[in-house]
């Protein structure tokens, strides 16, 4: 049943509130049409209460909201959090860690059998490795891709977890604007895999609200630039209810978020950065097709809400560092964990995202024209993050670059950067850099290598900021004056 209605705060707002912008008259006027009083009145005229059972019911409501406030003010059977005793108190809280892989024992509701989906049947023909013999790039047509990688892990899970429901934007007949989930609605009902309104805040309130009730959710905002049209959904509700029950309530929900590039200022920004800054959100970025899956896999299986980024620049993208490719099986990759992709010992890079191939890129001109040898690290997750392997990299090496296609100020690279320059002051021999996009709207397509980080931008940042490499000329100018000179025009 759907009731619309007409209300009016007759209170303050707060108990400071005085009610000075409201006049007497206007507050009279109101109370003689309060919905409450109006809604007894019909019940009454129309027979179906009498006025004694509504003062019964009244009575009732204030004698146990009487009762729930005695016993919530008495320190001997609600005590309060002593954090002298217990400094961790609310942060226990916050996250369950749980691993559940199916939120209900039932059979999940599909259509057919796995191994008839036409789309897996045609990954089951492709290379799951993205080099050849000879070291070469698989095509596109022939390679497992992260787009893939996506794929299989959610129609594995929908085949496990009776509970998971994937929706959003033209998720289903489509597959979504990327043709991730091309396919899946073959083998998923559509009560299970459905589209949305063009409406994220709706799309992310439902999916919070599913997983409170013990249901496993999965929506997905189409582009990253939208997330500030579902903030409050994401950053007051989705990441608060586990601390703000006390860790009563789990969050099992997995926000799938495309991260845009060639599609001008609106629809190319990477806000991944944002969301490490809400307490209460795991925040997962992988690059590669065998992390994608492995740690989507992870991320499915998790009693925390975790926001799981996928950046458009990688969805054809195969795998290029795990030797043996994806396995075709289930496996996890646990969140909370970087992974060296190359070893060194001269020099740190450390990627967050698609930036990961752009280091590698710095990484081989390094050690072709300057001999030096960059040790260079995935980020994979941002919350938790795993410091340790950074650190010890930087005890090895005492030089650090972060890399982020987020926008440089205030971005997650700097926070990383702080917090080694804190942990590994004594190991450092120049202060960490982090480079990220420029403070620039993001431009159009054919002007994004000058707006996200580049391989040179990587090289000059080492040259002019940490390191002077022999017979190098900067391209951009990496320079303090320069730095200045942006931060003072606010660019």
């Amino acid at each position: 049943m759907l009731l619309d209605t007409l209300t009016y705060r007759h209170s303050g707002h707060s108990v400071t509130d005085q009610n000075a912008y409201r006049s007497k008259e206007e507050m009279e006027l109101w109370a003689e049409n309060d919905s409450i009083a109006f809604y007894k009145k019909e019940l009454v005229e129309n027979g179906l209460c009498s006025d004694s059972r509504l003062v019964e019911i009244e009575q009732s409501i204030k004698d146990r909201i009487t009762h729930i406030l005695t016993y919530a003010v008495d320190l001997d059977f609600s005590p309060r959090m002593n954090f002298f005793k217990d400094p961790d108190a609310i942060a226990r809280c916050m996250f369950s860690n749980g691993h559940i892989e199916k939120m209900a024992e039932r059979l999940p509701e599909t259509i057919g059998e796995k191994e008839d989906n036409t789309r897996m049947q045609k990954i089951s023909k492709k290379q799951r490795k993205g080099l050849d013999e000879r070291g070469n790039p698989v095509s596109a047509l022939r390679v497992f891709s992260y787009r893939d990688a996506i794929f299989e892990a959610l129609l594995d899970k929908f085949y496990l977890d009776p509970t998971l429901v994937l929706f959003g934007e033209d998720v289903r007949e489509h597959g979504n604007s990327f043709g991730v989930l091309q396919g899946l609605h073959e083998s998923v009902p559509r009560h299970r895999l459905f589209n949305a309104p063009i409406a994220e805040s709706s799309i992310v309130s439902a999916a919070v609200g599913y997983a409170l009730c013990g249901g496993r959710a999965v929506p997905e905002i189409m582009w990253c630039d939208f997330l500030g049209r579902c903030a409050d959904e994401l950053f007051n509700q989705l990441a608060k209810w586990q601390g703000m029950s006390a860790g009563i309530l789990k969050m099992p929900c997995v926000v799938r978020v495309s991260v845009g590039a060639y599609y001008g200022a609106q629809h190319s920004q990477d806000w991944s950065g944002m969301c490490t800054q809400i307490p209460g959100l795991k925040v997962v970025y992988p690059a590669t097709p065998y992390d994608a899956k492995g740690l989507l896999n992870s991320a499915l299986c998790s009693t925390d809400p975790v926001m799981f980024f996928e950046s458009q620049k990688l969805y054809d993208m195969g795998e290029m560092f795990a030797p043996d490719g994806v396995p075709s099986g289930y496996y996890e990759i646990p969140i909370g964990k970087c992974d060296v992709k190359r070893r060194g010992g001269d020099i740190t890079l450390l990627s967050i995202g698609p930036t990961l191939y752009v280091a590698m890129d710095a990484a081989k001109e390094l050690s072709k024209k300057w001999e030096l040898e960059a040790e260079v690290i995935d980020g994979r997750t941002l919350v938790p993050f795993d410091y340790e392997t950074v650190i010890e990299s930087v005890k090895k090496t005492g030089k650090l670059v972060i890399v982020s296609d987020a926008c440089e100020r205030g971005g997650y690279a700097k926070t990383i950067s702080s917090n080694v320059t804190e942990l590994a002051f004594d190991y450092l021999d120049a202060p960490p850099v982090a480079l990220g996009s420029h403070n620039w709207v993001s431009p159009c397509p054919e002007l994004e290598q000058f707006f996200f980080p580049q391989k040179d931008w990587i090289i000059d940042a080492i040259h002019e900021r940490i390191k002077p490499l022999r017979g190098y000329t900067p391209i951009f100018n990496m320079s303090d004056t320069e730095k200045l000179r942006r931060e003072k025009l606010g660019i």
